[in-house]
């Protein structure tokens, strides 16, 4: 699978660092199912601006 690196400021990064330690996960996890989960509600919000045209 491909890896990416991505540069966080200081508070997104101890946010997600919380939400991981808090779900017992891994920072990497937890940012791969936040950008998952944004790409498929910014999909569904463009899918529906295409219906209204």
């Amino acid at each position: 699978m491909p890896e990416f690196t991505v540069t966080l400021d200081t508070a997104a990064a101890g946010f997600y660092r919380r939400v991981a330690g808090a779900a017992g996960l891994s920072i990497e996890q937890v940012l791969s199912d936040a950008l998952f989960k944004l790409a498929g509600e910014l999909a569904l919000e463009a899918l529906a601006k295409k219906q209204e045209k």
